[in-house]
Formats: C-alpha cells, structure tokens, sequence
C-alpha cells in the first residue's frame, strides 16, 4: 500500500530553491533513507511533510488524502511522527514525564494521566531507558538524549515515523544499539524514513533510498545501487569513497 506520496514539491527561501520538482513514494511497512550532501534540502523536507514549512507548489499525500500545508498538530494526529536534529526535550521534566506529554497528542491520545503514564513506561522500554524514567533530560548523555526524541516520537502512536540524523554523534557501540532500536520500531510494523549522513547505517536499516542534492532528487533505488552510482559519488560520496 502506498502510505505516503510526494509530486512535483517545491521550496525555496529568498529566490532560493531548496527543493524542486521532488516527487516520490512511500510504502507501508518500508524503510526509506533519505541522503545527500549538507543543505541539500532533507531536512526541509521532512519540515514540509510534518507541516512546519509551507510548500511553494506541489503536493503530499497521505493514505490518500491531501496533507500539503497542514498544521503540525494536524499531520501529528493523523499518524505522522517525526525526530529533530538537535534534540529539545523539557530539559526540566523527568524523562517519564517528557514521554507522558507526547501521549496527550497524535492520532490516540491518553485519557488520562494513569493510561498516559503506563503507556509511556511500556515506550520506555521499548528504547532502554525505563531504568532512568525519573532523571531529568538535563541529566542523561547523548545516546539517551537521542533515545527520548525516539520515545516522544513513538508516544504519539505514529503510523509514519522520520528519523532525522539519530546516529549523528554516536560511536560505534551506539551505533550498533541504535540500529537495534529501529530494527525493534519496523518490527512494530511502523513505515519509516530515514535521513541520515553514515553510510553504513542507511545499507543496514533502509528497503530504498532517495539521494538529493541541491534539491534535486539525482537516485532512487536500493542502497547498494546508490553507492555505486556515479551521480551519487560525485554529488556525496566522493572518489573516495568508492576507490
């Protein structure tokens, strides 16, 4: 089933074109990795799915029905979840309570505090981080940092899940745990798409990928294809990479 479809999507700031004419799909139960250069427009791309940037013209389907322009709030409800960059939970709030408030949105939102905090423990162990459910999210390291975005993501009970760079920083051991934690999300039978900078991680986790560059969609295919396309070499990977 075709979960998600983009046509013809356009942005720019300023006369700038950051995306253009991208159009591609998604489908249920796929990982799509999402790579290019820095500033090719990943990042501008999600914003424009989850709502947070308004497209220039285009448009974006979801399960079949027009989402273009929507309000975050909306798109959040209607089963699309997404992580950022840099993390920013409430640095004040327990790392319980930051995935309690992302149970009061999405498409089920808890009833009550009782259901909102049962279900955000049976999240905290999904991710391994029920053991630190009452430190604040000032206290916890990077990993864990990333972990919670993930959590308070998935508390919004997504159909559709972007991962925005959630391997960005981590060493390999994180790597390899953080690899896990997507494995153990596809297997709760949640679509994803993935941007992501480390190669290794897109071979690993992704059924396709889509290289951007310069907001131009250059690739799409499997992962292996991609790394051995002489378009995707010269726009990221480099002669490096493939020598």
């Amino acid at each position: 089933m075709e979960l998600l479809k983009v046509q013809n999507l356009s942005k720019s700031f300023g006369g700038l074109m950051v995306i253009t004419q991208l159009s591609f799909s998604l489908f249920e139960g796929e990982i799509l990795g999402v790579i290019g250069p820095n500033g090719s427009g990943k990042t501008t791309l999600f914003n424009l799915i989850t709502g947070f940037l308004s497209a220039d013209q285009g448009s974006i389907q979801y399960m079949g029905k027009e989402i273009t322009n929507k309000r975050p709030s909306e798109v959040c409800k209607l089963g699309i979840g997404r992580t950022f960059q840099i993390a920013k939970p409430f640095s004040q709030l327990t790392v319980l309570e930051n995935v309690m408030a992302g149970r009061a949105y999405g498409s089920s939102p808890a009833k009550d505090l009782s259901q909102a905090r049962e279900e955000a423990f049976e999240i905290l162990r999904l991710v391994k981080l029920d053991k630190k459910w009452d430190m604040t999210s000032s206290q916890i390291n990077l990993i864990d940092r990333k972990r919670l975005e993930v959590a308070r993501a998935m508390a919004t009970k997504p159909k559709l899940l972007l991962l925005d760079e959630v391997f960005a920083g981590l060493n390999p051991k994180e790597t390899e745990e953080a690899l896990e934690l997507v494995d153990t999300i596809k297997k709760l039978g949640i679509t994803m798409m993935v941007v992501e900078h480390v190669i290794k991680v897109i071979l690993s986790v992704s059924n396709r990928v889509i290289v951007i560059s310069s907001g131009n969609k250059i690739f799409e295919g499997s992962p292996q294809d991609a790394v051995n396309d002489q378009r995707v070499i010269e726009a990221y990977l480099g002669e490096e990479y493939y020598a």
